[in-house]
């Protein structure tokens, strides 16, 4: 029987990737929090307005001029002419979450290469599809920093994996711009520099002008955030922001790596043991990928699962490295090969319909209705109080006036106008005890539309739509009045 080429394997599995990355993409999951933070942000760069929106310093603004760029290219919002209804505001989603997902096909391409780089094509093409089709990489859909990082970090290993002696100086400088912009993104990314740094450093034959073109891009561009802060009198409140977000609190690692399990408990289960595997076979770039990143984690108070996407890809490494090795060891037994196809098929066949089941479900009809509804009923002497959800569509593409940026401008201000929209999402009512202001509009309010999403169909306990858990955001949103 002939092989089939391993080009051919790789289109399949990018193709597959396009599937599990861009279909439903407006349906599932649901429109978190921080997407309309960022979108918001973007919004603010594509206006003319600058990186940096207000006076909090949360994140580097890498993330929405990357976001503003590529959404700019498409003449968005105004080449989609928006309108108030529920399919317009659909739209306005489908586009960065197509983006979304373009990047996380780059993603999967980047891990082939990687991995084929350091250990061949049997490995990079299993952990190739276990990136395009397992259920956990769902959280790539999102419009996050996460996500937008990912492929500038990938970009740099790759790079330093393919250093020689005739291009060294030139890849390490590229490879430090790469990773300097995944920092730039998400300052949580600086874990990764004792990883690539090292593969910098070694794969150049120990030349140390490499590690120095590699760490002066890395060390540099993240320091245009502080820099910024300071050219606009903003710098003691970038050093207070900075350590605020330290010393948040959560549930922490233990907590989001039983989300991880509950997700996907087959990548789990093979990541951490091919992480074992790799401390065996002393296994460097695997542990120096997971390793700090892991005790970074652990040190910090606040932790959410979508944290897990920068490691994402070793999970797949690791994983791929330690059921090559097995079914190796097996082949050298007299195991039939039919048989090692059928166990790498079985995992993935297994993981991709647990995907489709997962992002085949619609949680976000709710969310755009209620944002039509609020659009068709807010008039210029309201003043709208909702999530970034919602606010940012109003403020930048319908220009509705009185729009704070999110519900928690009561906090801080009074309100205005004698009329109030409040959007009271699941979001909104988990926040109400930030401060009385909250809940004393929401009980002096009264409710006019409510908008339900029903998951009773699906057994949100159970694998695989445990996931349906961490998208909630839209099960039950009052719109009250004022």
């Amino acid at each position: 029987m002939q092989k089939i080429k391993p080009a051919y394997l790789l289109g399949i599995i990018l193709a597959l990737a396009g599937f599990t990355h861009l279909w439903n993409a407006t349906g599932f999951p649901d429109v978190f929090f921080d997407e309309g933070v960022y979108l918001a942000r973007a919004m603010n760069v594509l206006d003319g307005l600058g990186p940096q929106v207000g006076y909090f310093h949360d994140h580097p603004f890498f993330g929405q001029i990357f976001l503003a760029a590529s959404l700019g290219l498409t003449g968005f919002p105004n080449s989609l002419h928006p309108s108030m209804n529920q399919d317009s505001i659909a739209l306005l989603y489908l586009v960065p979450r197509i983006l979304m997902g373009l990047l996380a096909v780059l993603d999967t391409f980047l891990v082939y290469l990687i991995a084929d780089t350091k250990y061949g094509k049997k490995i990079a093409l299993v952990a190739s599809l276990l990136f395009a089709v397992m259920p956990i990489t769902w959280v790539l859909r999102s419009i996050l920093l996460d996500s937008i990082l990912l492929p500038f970090f990938l970009s740099s290993i790759f790079l330093a994996l393919k250093m020689s002696n005739s291009n060294k100086y030139f890849l390490s400088l590229v490879s430090g711009i790469f990773l300097g912009l995944a920092i730039f993104t998400k300052i949580p990314v600086f874990t990764m520099i004792p990883l690539v740094a090292g593969l910098v450093y070694f794969h150049s034959g120990k030349d140390a002008k490499t590690l120095v073109l590699f760490l002066v891009p890395v060390l540099l561009i993240p320091l245009l955030w502080p820099l910024q802060a300071a050219e606009t009198h903003q710098f003691d409140l970038w050093m207070k922001d900075v350590l605020w977000q330290t010393q948040r609190h959560s549930t922490g690692l233990p907590y989001i790596s039983l989300l991880f399990y509950q997700m996907d408990p087959v990548l789990f289960v093979l990541g951490v043991s091919g992480m074992g595997y790799a401390i065996l076979r002393r296994n460097y770039l695997v542990l120096f990928w997971i390793v700090p990143f892991v005790l970074f984690l652990l040190m910090i108070g606040y932790n959410q699962y979508f944290y897990w996407i920068p490691v994402l890809p070793v999970f797949c490494i690791s994983s791929a490295i330690l059921l090559i090795d097995i079914l190796e060891k097996i082949r050298k037994k007299g195991t039939d090969k039919v048989i090692r196809i059928i166990v790498v098929s079985g995992i993935a066949v297994f993981g991709l319909a647990s995907t489709i089941m997962v992002i085949s479900t619609n949680l976000t009809n709710t969310e755009f209705a209620a944002a039509a509804y609020v659009l068709q009923n807010a008039t210029n002497d309201t003043t709208v109080l909702a999530s970034p959800v919602y606010s940012w569509m109003l403020n930048y593409v319908f220009h509705k006036e009185n729009v704070p940026n999110d519900y928690s401008y009561v906090l801080f201000e009074p309100i205005k106008t004698n009329k109030v929209l409040l959007v009271a999402d699941p979001h909104f009512l988990i926040d109400i005890p930030r401060g009385k202001q909250l809940a004393q509009i929401y009980n002096d309010s009264k409710t006019v539309a409510t908008f339900d999403e029903d998951v009773s169909m699906y057994n949100t306990n159970g694998y695989p739509y445990s996931s349906i858990r961490l998208n909630l955001d839209g099960m039950h949103i009052e719109v009250k009045a004022k």
